[in-house]
């Protein structure tokens, strides 16, 4: 499951659209599966699903079983396997309740996941997703990044997620790309772009009492809230135990912290910065 983000007008949806055969590029080399998209698009097309957040394949006036069920005719997918693959969706998605109402009065939590079992319906290979979280509330996302973890790990199916919501990346991801103005910045483990472009952190100490004359080497105060200090520190610089150990021979404390890096920041800091 491989996250792709970039800040808008990077490329990230046009690379989407070049991976599935609907743009054909101006240079360069594709193949998805072994298959050049623009080529062979009928065949690409039984081995790929989309998700685009703010379109959608359902029919807007027909139930979404009626959508699925038009679906089922056009990739050509056997009654029974269908049948079997439509049970486990619903099951899955929890699309049961409003699988017979019409799409244009589904909220858009629900037509999501109703888009997601159209973009499964025949088994692919490869599911691409852009945005496919935009606009959801927090229940809505967290079902839909839960259903997305399932399939990933039941079915090996390969995820490719472009978002600007880096909760979905950390969540769901292993792997992250980031490009910018079409330009590859960054590719490898999301956990790894922390620890080597997330140098400063914080720990944030509870007292027992307000420490006016607060110093501590390898760190500096960032804020303040009565007796709870930030202290601000590089992982270069200083480790986190050597840090704590300082602080506790010096100070009598109640509790402590440590605060990484959120992914978020240190993506919008290469945005800004580019790769250090």
């Amino acid at each position: 499951m491989v996250g792709y983000v970039g800040p808008n007008g990077a490329g990230k949806s046009t690379t989407i659209k070049m991976l599935t055969g609907i743009l054909l590029p101006t240079s360069g080399h594709v193949t998805v599966d072994g298959l050049v998209p623009w080529k062979h698009r009928v065949r690409l097309a039984g081995r790929i699903g989309v998700v685009f957040g703010q379109r959608t394949q359902l029919w807007w006036d027909l139930p979404l079983i009626e959508s699925l069920n038009l679906l089922r005719h056009i990739y050509r997918v056997p009654r029974e396997r269908y049948e079997v693959q439509v049970r486990r969706l619903i099951e899955m998605l929890e699309i049961g309740p409003f699988l017979h109402q019409p799409v244009r009065q589904l909220s858009l939590g629900q037509r999501m996941r109703g888009d997601l079992a159209a973009a499964l319906l025949h088994q692919p290979a490869i599911l691409y997703l852009d945005e496919p979280t935009i606009g959801l509330d927090v229940v809505a996302k967290e079902r839909i990044r839960t259903f997305l973890l399932e399939i990933n790990r039941t079915e090996g199916m390969t995820v490719l997620l472009t978002t600007h919501d880096m909760t979905d990346i950390a969540r769901l991801c292993e792997r992250m790309m980031i490009i910018d103005h079409g330009k590859l910045l960054y590719d490898g483990g999301v956990g790894e772009i922390t620890r080597r472009y997330g140098g400063d952190r914080r720990l944030v100490v509870d007292f027992d009492e307000d420490v006016s004359e607060l110093q501590v080497r390898g760190a500096h105060v960032e804020r303040r809230e009565g007796p709870r200090v930030w202290l601000g520190f590089q992982r270069d610089e200083i480790s986190a135990p050597e840090l704590i150990q300082r602080v506790t021979s010096r100070y009598r404390i109640r509790d402590l912290t440590l605060e990484e890096p959120d992914i978020e920041r240190v993506v919008r800091r290469i945005y800004e910065e580019g790769i250090p």
